[in-house]
């Protein structure tokens, strides 16, 4: 298989258990044909073997945390699955939403050619909460907060609100240099220690504004890491 992206990934942060990566937009997470996913390409450059905790889409840019042993990357999962990880994402959006903060919630039901839908029961649903704010003239800033892991969630999430992911094409979003959802901020507890981690997106037109720097200095000061309910 190739390599056709970046030799090198920028690492955020790393101990003894686990190391979190800045993965750039447009990279899969697994090997796609005859192109290496992020995973494979992450161990080809460190040397060592490293195990997938989560997952973040292709578009996606953002914290991506790899597990150093087994036992990490189980007790991690464990920790994603009981909602113990606290995760902050960001959207950006050229369309209105309905509503411009709240809830979205519902089950995820797969759709065609890959896509997933929101559904109106709750037998075992996504949870997504969100704030949003003017960017720019005709661009809004997503703070979104989900409290579950779901494929697609938030991607899903904004569509129905009006709102889908500039760049997102698969969910209605309009053409852009990328899709504009970046995973921003992970919280959480490991061995005893309070770890918070923070990472600015490396590429897109409207993620590079002045404007983005500014508002997010705001955000970060005014949304503390959401706890577990």
């Amino acid at each position: 298989m190739q390599n056709t992206h970046l030799s090198k990934f920028p690492k955020v942060y790393e101990n003894d258990d686990f190391l979190v990566i800045n993965k750039p937009a447009n990279i899969s997470f697994h090997n796609q044909q005859d192109i290496l996913g992020i995973h494979s390409l992450l161990k080809s450059e460190l040397g060592y073997n490293i195990w997938p905790v989560h997952r973040l889409d292709k578009m996606t840019s953002g914290l991506l945390i790899f597990a150093k042993s087994q036992i990490a990357a189980g007790e991690l999962g464990k920790m994603f699955e009981k909602g113990e990880i606290a995760k902050t994402y960001i959207a950006l959006s050229d369309k209105k939403p309905k509503k411009k903060q709240g809830k979205i919630i519902g089950d995820m039901k797969k759709s065609r050619n890959g896509s997933w839908k929101l559904t109106h029961t709750r037998e075992n649903p996504a949870k997504t909460q969100f704030y949003s704010y003017s960017l720019i003239s005709g661009i809004r800033l997503f703070w979104i907060t989900p409290t579950s892991g779901k494929t697609h969630q938030i991607r899903v999430a904004l569509k129905s609100i009006g709102s889908p992911i500039l760049g997102d094409e698969r969910y209605t979003g309009n053409n852009a240099d990328r899709g504009y959802l970046h995973a921003y901020r992970l919280s959480l507890i490991w061995r005893q220690e309070n770890i918070e981690i923070c990472c600015l997106p490396q590429s897109g037109e409207y993620f590079i504004l002045d404007e983005f720097e500014q508002l997010l200095k705001k955000l970060v000061s005014s949304h503390p890491v959401l706890q577990k309910e």
